[in-house]
């Protein structure tokens, strides 16, 4: 596979995903601004902009509308739900002879109905209509793409920032603490408070809906989960020749990042969430940096061997 196909796919994985995720943490922060009126609306919005990696524009105190401005409508933030849908499209052009139509069709048209949509329905249905369509997407590449090169690069994309996208999502509860979101609200916003209350047979406590979301090996929205799909497709990728220790730096990273929450008991990760959700997010970061450079080497110089 060309690298340049081979880099779209991993970005139209990570740009659908990027969507379906800033769009939760948006209704989970927009419910906290509505439901707890005593929150600092500016300091609550300046947190989870640092959270979202997204600028703050001016020191004029930030309102949700600018937030759903900078991170749900405006094309030009990296951050943003409209960004990341456009890129999603774009990536599936540049890739059109490998992507399947009915996925091209599929972007395509929620890139064109997402000004619209954007501008008629209130906060909550737009992003309940950026989940549909981002699932929607998601069915396609799962119900009808050859578990193929295609496959692994699409599902690799997608897992390094399901696991970024739920360390941030868990850092907004960190730097709220108890004036924040309820673990019930969060667990809602990933879909997964009706599987929890499956898994733990009660209601949701701090240490338990922790360890649910970063190191549960089923629920697929947890970190640990996102985390040994990713590693598992790197191996698909290249299968391991050497002999000792492993020499992919991006199975590494993802190695370390597993141990560290694998090993650490609920409680201590609890104790810590803001520190080892950072943790999580550096890993992403260098992973996806990792397999820039092993796998999509575009910006390499062509360095002269011999004479002809």
């Amino acid at each position: 596979m060309l690298s340049r196909i081979a880099e779209s796919l991993f970005w139209i994985g990570r740009y659908i995903e990027r969507g379906d995720g800033t769009a939760r943490i948006l209704d989970v922060h927009l419910q906290l601004l509505l439901e707890d009126p005593w929150v600092e609306e500016d300091e609550a919005c300046r947190a989870l902009l640092g959270v979202m990696g997204s600028a703050t524009p001016d020191p004029a105190p930030l309102t949700r509308g600018d937030v759903l401005r900078l991170l749900a409508t405006d094309t030009t933030q990296p951050a943003s739900i409209a960004y990341a849908l456009s890129a999603a499209r774009e990536n599936a052009r540049r890739a059109r002879e490998i992507v399947s139509t009915e996925l091209y069709e599929c972007l395509n048209t929620t890139t064109a109905q997402m000004a619209r949509i954007s501008a008629t329905r209130r906060p909550a249905a737009y992003f309940a209509w950026v989940r549909e369509r981002t699932a929607l997407a998601v069915g396609i590449i799962e119900s009808a793409a050859s578990r193929d090169e295609v496959w692994r690069f699409f599902t690799l994309g997608r897992s390094i920032e399901r696991a970024d996208m739920t360390a941030r999502l868990l850092a907004t509860h960190a730097l709220t603490g108890h004036n924040g979101p309820s673990w019930t609200t969060i667990l809602r916003s990933c879909g997964g408070y009706e599987a929890y209350l499956r898994t733990y047979r009660g209601m949701p406590s701090p240490e338990t809906a922790a360890e649910f979301l970063t190191v549960d090996r089923l629920f697929p929205r947890s970190i640990l989960f996102a985390v040994l799909r990713a590693e598992s497709c790197l191996r698909q990728l290249e299968p391991r020749t050497e002999r000792a220790g492993i020499s992919d730096q991006a199975l590494r990273v993802l190695g370390q990042i597993r141990s560290e929450l694998e090993f650490r008991s609920p409680a201590e990760i609890l104790e810590q969430l803001g520190a080892h959700m950072d943790s999580v997010q550096a890993a992403t970061s260098a992973a996806s940096e990792a397999i820039r450079r092993r796998y999509f080497p575009t910006n390499d110089l062509p360095v002269w061997v011999g004479e002809y």
